[in-house]
């Protein structure tokens, strides 16, 4: 889980250095594909009992919150 939220970050910084449009859109493709192997790894914990209802609430808004942003992120690159 914490490879796949740094990869959030990793994948949006590599596409804003030198990159043109199409290639920062497709980097940050790749941080929103990693967003949801948070989410998938936050059900499995959930599932596993590793984690309880409230924290997964928790922690899945965030989630949610993060994938309107790079969504927005991504329009605002177009």
């Amino acid at each position: 889980m914490r490879r796949a939220v740094d990869s959030i970050a990793l994948n949006i910084a590599e596409g804003s250095i030198g990159q043109t449009n199409p290639e920062q859109g497709r980097f940050v493709g790749y941080s929103l594909r990693s967003l949801a192997e948070v989410v998938t790894c936050l059900y499995k914990a959930k599932r596993r009992k590793y984690t309880g209802e409230t924290e997964f609430k928790k922690h899945y808004s965030e989630c949610y919150n993060l994938m309107n942003m790079i969504i927005g992120f991504k329009n605002a690159i177009k």
